[in-house]
């Protein structure tokens, strides 16, 4: 019998039906690979587990057909069948996991789905087909199914899949036509044939991207604007956290009811309490959980059968503890997960939202800051409740904030996936201890940036990860996150002040338009304070001189030197200056002229008013809710941390100023040859290897890397018949690595003009090993360009120039691949020795432009080509744009390449929450 040829429909969880694949004589079946199951996220927000199928399942895919509806079941087989057959049902769970493919969505022990790839024996094609139980058609489920399929198909050889869906059925039709994919479609006999090839194209990763998007911050939202809260563990002994919790609750007056769980109290602060979570009469959307470690596991649970959609565990005793707490941790983790609900910490300090429609405070923090628009993450619970009343020291209003804790579940990639389109944030503040996925941060904090600002501190830049962060956390050096911050246009600050104060800027202030910054101020000393921090931070003065109007001067002149600055075309921001004048005047006119030419100015106005800190009454626009709107001026407590934030802040202006760059073809670039090249040497060494010389060569040649003549000698005779075919003058390089390079231990030497000079080289040089023989290279400066690998966060392109003294003193710039032509720019200009390049003192400049079609050109190898861990040119030699040296401005004289494995350059598969 052969098993119906069926199609599911992730919208409403139909199918069709038809002849399949015929079967094959059933053989043992090979376990299917681990990262094939998978947490994800529904597109309404709520999670379910993804696993292979197996014969277990058999109960399961019964009793979803017997939930399905007769249309569910018509749609999914062609007709009213009611229940599978026991050989049927023995086909459906009894799959090779090569062939025959099937994936089970769980929500608790309920099998709510199923999806199935059968391949077409003999061909790299195969047939399509999800069942969706009816309760749950709608949430997006197909689609991830129809993900998961595609990447499994693919490792498996698989290039295309095949789908029938009945003509009636066009809202199925549409989930395949909206998955990115460019289906060929006929019809016959009332059914849709649709046949797509399932290799990721960019309109289907930006289709998942989108979903991604939609379903994991609504994930955040679920646990952001719950209609009900329980705290588990409520308590009325006021040092217990579950006493602060519930008080917290109580008296930031949240829109929804909140009930107290303590089987030992009928009371807790006055409310009336529950000895368990089950035992409450209406729905709980939000558990926040504050009870010991070991009972912690028993609440989880008790929420599965409440239905309860989101967890706060503020308990600690997980991972922070060791191993056993690690895997309790992971244990919570998965069962919430499975259970449909979203988990912030353990080991936290909590959240709020402010919102005033749902004024939610299910945090420890004594106090929490007003209304405002920035949303904030914080990892550490204890620092948390210092960073909240710092914000709330400095009147700076928040939309939302998470602490994280622990991070075992919900982590910084999803607060910005939230804050993305929510309308009431404007500016994203993050406290980062580690990294859970550093290449999903950057692809998020990229986008997220370039319509809301995104400010990050990161500590531990010195040191490992925490404890309660090694489980969940992959360590990046300190050279990746600098990249990483770069290319993703994260604004990145040192300190926790340093956080407050930019976003504070960033929240209330406009973006400057240049780098031009006029001083105005009452004070001649503290002007020229000033006026040296803003040359020290790179940014340039507008006037010659700080406007001063003296330690006497009125409100008025205050007023009309400030709006002279705001209204000159010159000018791009305004740093005021202001301390108590002598004259018995009250401060607050000169705030209020203050206030009121920054409302009027679409440049950003800031400074240090009476040496106070964060944003004053007197320089205060309020918003119906009485806190600071846009318009208020900020306040620092010296110039010079004005001017630290306004350079940061003005840097990122520079950086969404500019435009996304593009991804250039290259001409002279052989994929295939290079590739043959990786993999000669991949398959005589599975585990990598560097390169030999030759193979180098091949490689870069692939690329049109501009290398000089080389060739390889074992003998002095050699190596002159090589330098005769290459041409004087030439160059002798030892092989031995600790030779190479090193001109000052004899394994280097220069500008030999003949045979004989190359044999008494050849001898002279110690060890005896084959020398290279190569062309000698024009005078120009001496560069180094590298690709360096990151397991956890893939691959680095690096610039700097050559010598000692640049190696010593770290002088390299990193951008992060895809290299675009703007990134090639900015990169050669990064490093401090730019001007060694740019014509200093009287020298030429060299071909920029060279260096910026190399950097491309190892770029585009490095995304490529994967299996290259490691790539170092040195020395690449840049000289004058006019032609040279055979019309040659720039060549590449050494190069070693690693190979190996790939790490994480390769792409990250189909949509799933962090392992």
């Amino acid at each position: 019998m052969t098993e119906p040829r069926t199609t599911g429909d992730a919208a409403t969880g139909t199918a069709v039906t038809g002849t399949g694949p015929a079967p094959e004589q059933e053989r043992p079946a090979p376990l299917p690979p681990a990262h094939w199951e998978a947490d994800i996220i529904a597109a309404d927000g709520g999670t379910v587990h993804l696993r292979p199928i197996c014969p277990e399942d058999a109960e399961g895919l019964t009793g979803l057909m017997d939930r399905s509806s007769d249309q569910t079941r018509y749609y999914r087989f062609f007709g009213p069948m009611k229940r599978l057959s026991e050989k049927d049902l023995h086909r459906f769970t009894h799959v090779d996991h090569v062939d025959r493919v099937a994936f089970v969505l769980l929500l608790g022990d309920a099998l709510v789905g199923v999806g199935r790839y059968d391949r077409y024996p003999g061909t790299t094609e195969a047939e399509v087909a999800f069942l969706i139980e009816d309760a749950h058609q709608g949430r997006g489920l197909g689609s991830v199914l129809l993900e998961h399929l595609a990447a499994a198909a693919r490792e498996r050889g698989i290039t295309t899949f095949v789908a029938e869906v009945l003509a009636q059925n066009s809202r199925m039709v549409r989930v395949f036509l909206d998955a990115g994919y460019q289906p060929r479609r006929s019809y016959e006999d009332g059914v849709v044939h649709l046949t797509f090839p399932i290799a990721p194209t960019e309109t289907s990763l930006a289709v998942a991207y989108e979903r991604e998007q939609r379903s994991e911050s609504r994930s955040i939202a679920r646990l952001l604007t719950p209609r009900s809260v329980a705290v588990v563990g409520a308590s009325n002994d006021e040092a217990k956290i579950g006493n602060l919790v519930l008080r917290n609750l109580l008296d930031y007056r949240f829109d929804g009811p909140v009930y107290p769980v303590n089987p030992n109290a009928r009371h807790v602060r006055g409310v009336p309490a529950y000895a368990s979570i089950e035992a409450i009469p209406g729905d709980v959307d939000l558990a926040v959980v504050a009870v010991p470690a070991d009972e912690v596991a028993g609440v989880v649970e008790a929420c599965r059968r409440k239905r309860v959609r989101g967890l706060v565990v503020i308990s600690g005793g997980f991972g922070e503890t060791g191993p056993e707490g690690r895997a309790a941790e992971r244990a919570l983790v998965a069962a919430a997960r499975a259970s449909g609900m979203r988990v912030v910490g353990p080991n936290c300090l909590g959240i709020v939202n402010t919102d005033p429609a749902i004024r939610l405070d299910a945090s420890l923090a004594p106090q929490v800051p007003g209304r405002g628009r920035v949303g904030f993450f914080a990892q550490s619970g204890a620092l948390g409740v210092a960073l909240l009343e710092r914000a709330r020291s400095r009147n700076i209003g928040l939309s939302s904030f998470i602490s994280a804790g622990n991070r075992a579940d919900v982590s910084g990639n999803d607060l910005l996936q939230y804050w993305a389109t929510d309308p009431g944030t404007e500016v994203v503040l993050l406290h980062l201890e580690s990294f859970g996925n550093p290449r999903k941060f950057a692809r998020l904090a990229r986008s997220v940036g370039r319509t809301k600002p995104v400010v990050a501190v990161k500590s531990g830049r010195h040191g490992g990860l925490t404890p309660g962060l090694a489980g969940t956390s992959v360590s990046v050096p300190e050279q990746s996150v600098a990249a990483l911050f770069a290319s993703a246009g994260v604004i990145r600050v040192e300190t926790v002040a340093q956080l407050f104060e930019v976003g504070m800027l960033l929240a209330h202030q406009p973006l400057p338009p240049g780098d031009r910054v006029a001083v105005v101020g009452n004070s001649t000393a503290l002007g020229v304070l000033v006026a040296d921090a803003v040359l020290d931070q790179g940014l340039a003065l507008a006037h010659e001189a700080p406007v001063d109007i003296g330690t006497a001067g009125s409100p008025e002149a205050f007023r009309a030197a400030l709006q002279e600055a705001v209204d000159d075309d010159g000018v791009d921001a305004v740093v005021a200056v202001f301390l108590p004048p002598l004259v018995r005047t009250s401060p607050e006119a000169y705030g209020r002229a203050l206030r009121e030419v920054s409302l009027g100015s679409d440049k950003p106005v800031l400074g240090t008013f009476l040496s106070a800190e964060g944003l004053l009454p007197e320089l205060t626009v309020p918003d119906a809710d009485g806190m600071p709107a846009r318009g208020s001026v900020p306040s620092y407590a010296t110039p010079e941390r004005a001017v630290i934030a306004l350079a940061r802040v003005a840097e990122y202006a520079r950086w969404r100023r500019r435009p996304v760059g593009t991804v250039p073809d290259l001409p002279e670039v052989d994929v295939d040859r290079a590739r043959s090249v990786v993999r000669g040497a991949l398959a005589e060494s599975p585990g990598g290897r560097p390169l030999t010389d030759d193979e180098v060569l091949a490689l870069l040649a692939a690329y049109g890397v501009p290398l000089l003549g080389t060739r390889t000698a074992t003998t002095a005779d050699e190596a002159a018949a090589a330098a005769d075919a290459i041409g004087y003058p030439v160059v002798l390089k030892s092989t031995a690595p600790w030779l190479r390079h090193r001109t000052d231990l004899g394994g280097v030497r220069l500008d030999l003009g003949d045979a004989a000079a190359v044999r008494a080289a050849f001898d002279a040089i110690p060890a005896g090993d084959p020398v290279i023989v190569q062309e000698m290279a024009a005078p120009g400066v001496a560069t180094v360009v590298e690709i360096v690998d990151d397991p956890s966060f893939g691959a680095l392109v690096s610039f700097g120039l050559g010598g000692v003294a640049t190696e010593l003193l770290g002088d390299r710039a990193y951008r992060t691949l895809p290299l675009t032509d703007l990134d090639a720019a900015e990169l050669v200009r990064a490093p401090r020795a730019w001007p060694l390049l740019d014509g200093w003192r009287g020298a030429e400049p060299v071909d920029v432009a060279a260096l910026e079609d190399l950097l491309l050109r190892v770029a585009r190898l490095a995304d490529d080509l994967p299996e290259v861990l490691g790539l170092t040119l040195s020395p690449v030699i840049a000289g004058p744009a006019n032609p040279w040296h055979g019309g040659r401005s720039l060549v590449v004289a050494g190069g070693t390449v690693r190979v190996g494995p790939p790490t994480a350059r390769v792409e990250p598969g189909p949509r799933r929450m962090r392992d």
